[in-house]
């Protein structure tokens, strides 16, 4: 399909034998989603989207955050948030001026060790109480505080009755510590904490991808959908309670809002409709979690450098072509030796003879590359990262098309949308193709740009939406109203 993948401007390919050429050919029929392919994956997510409201549940499932307001822009306070994603621990400390929709963070990182995502669940906590331990005395030394509320963006997928309450469902990202699953995460840390004495009282606990469409709202009244694509991908936007028919015995009324955190990473699990390669095959038997989350597995960051190796190994292995011919490719063998951020150098290098990639090959794997293996790797980082930017875009289109939202922004975050390069370009043609949006309509009606902080600012802020709603009576899915703070310096 014309303006399917841009060239990449670089060499003609004629200095690429035949043989590999051939495999170049068989990898972009392999990775190459079209228009109509598209469309398909998308209708069948609207789809899904419905199912996983649904009393039966579907693959994606849906969770009601209790997030029940919009924000206005105008919430006040100071407010502690804690964000606990797969590489890093971050406190931040937020203070939310009168001015709309303005903020001031301090903040502190802290890295997750290795040894803690397959350890136990009492030294996670530990090591979360501590480093929160630290943050408060090294920023409040010999002050007496009033007690804050805190935001806690917990991003891994959690089944909450309540905003201030989860039960883990699952690990992800490479977690998988033991006695955490199906027990609730809140109570488990607020045990650790009662330990300390630290005046903090946990409001909210939340998702990033919902924080990041609440903290984007609080800045951008056109905003509708949340997504992070980084590590993992995800989505968040706001529904009716009347469209939730696994809530209708609550009785909330049909038109009260409910953030719901859509973990949409396990779309298709029963693959059906998404365009695997045996790469991605290969990817989903060796993880931890065979048969789960299908679709983050084809987009999301963790798994776009192992694609990218599998792929590679192959080559190398291949009878039918000459590939890293008598190279040591020791390292290469290895696992997940390799991250989203290799591609996104190889697709950076701006010389006619990827010298950048060639030094980037010996550096880090010890291979020696030549020139026509290069153009391959090249090629095949494009492959990968467009086919992730093009199926990301069919579960912003699904949401767009379930809520018949005609033009909103979408605010993402997350490292690959971030840094990898045109993750947006591509992602925003695929839109088009997939809304039939005639040529001349521009700017794009559903616009998907760079997110606030969901994680930091997005907590303190559901923290200082739940304050406000449980002041103005509405205790809909709070467990513990006792000793609530006002979140007021």
């Amino acid at each position: 399909m014309a303006g399917l993948l841009e060239s990449n401007g670089l060499g003609s390919m004629n200095d690429v034998p035949g043989d590999l050429l051939d495999e170049i050919k068989r990898l972009e029929k392999l990775f190459i989603v079209e228009q109509p392919k598209l469309k398909e994956i998308t209708n069948h997510f609207v789809d899904e989207l419905a199912k996983g409201l649904s009393v039966e549940g579907g693959s994606i499932p849906m969770n009601p955050t209790w997030v029940m307001t919009r924000p206005t822009g105008y919430e006040t306070g100071t407010f502690l948030a804690l964000d606990m994603g797969g590489t890093n621990l971050r406190v931040c400390e937020i203070i939310l001026p009168e001015a709309k929709g303005e903020f001031e963070i301090i903040q502190s990182k802290y890295r997750m060790p290795e040894e803690l995502k397959t350890g136990k669940a009492e030294e996670l906590w530990e090591y979360v109480a501590d480093c929160l331990q630290q943050f408060i005395e090294y920023h409040h030394e010999d002050e007496k505080l009033e007690t804050l509320p805190l935001g806690f963006t917990f991003s891994y997928p959690a089944t909450q009755n309540y905003i201030d309450h989860g039960i883990l469902q699952r690990w992800t990202k490479g977690f998988d510590i033991e006695g955490v699953e199906g027990y609730d995460v809140v109570e488990q840390f607020e045990a650790v904490l009662a330990t300390r004495g630290l005046p903090v009282k946990l409001t909210a606990l939340i998702n990033d991808t919902t924080g990041t469409l609440v903290a984007s709202a609080y800045t951008d009244d056109a905003m509708r959908i949340g997504c992070i694509f980084g590590t993992g991908c995800n989505a968040a936007y706001v529904e009716n309670c009347g469209s939730i028919p696994k809530l209708a015995d609550m009785k909330l009324p049909a038109d009260m809002p409910m953030a719901i955190n859509c973990e949409w990473g396990a779309f298709d699990n029963e693959h059906k409709v998404l365009p695997l390669t045996p790469y991605d095959v290969i990817i989903d038997k060796e993880s931890p979690r065979p048969g789960q989350q299908a679709f983050e597995k084809m987009v999301a960051g963790l798994y776009l450098g192992e694609l990218f190796r599998l792929v590679l190994v192959d080559l190398h292995h291949n009878k039918e072509c000459i590939f890293f011919h008598g190279q040591d490719i020791s390292k290469l063998e290895k696992a997940y030796t390799l991250d989203s951020s290799f591609l996104s150098l190889i697709e950076e290098d701006p010389f006619e003879n990827l010298s950048e990639t060639h030094d980037l090959f010996i550096h880090k794997l010890g291979i020696i590359a030549k020139k026509p293996e290069l153009e391959l790797c090249r090629r095949l980082a494009e492959l990968i990262g467009t086919r992730a930017a093009r199926l990301s875009s069919c579960g912003v289109a699904a949401i767009c098309k379930k809520k018949n939202y005609k033009s909103c922004h979408v605010g993402a975050d997350g490292s690959v949308f971030n840094k990898y390069p045109h993750f947006k370009q591509r992602g925003a043609v695929a839109l088009r193709e997939i809304l039939d949006w005639p040529e001349d309509l521009k700017p794009d009606p559903i616009d998907i740009r760079a997110a606030e902080d969901g994680s930091g600012v997005g907590a303190a802020i559901i923290a200082a939406l739940t304050i406000k709603r449980i002041k103005e009576g509405n205790l809909a899915g709070v467990r513990n109203t006792k000793g609530l703070p006002s979140g007021k310096p």
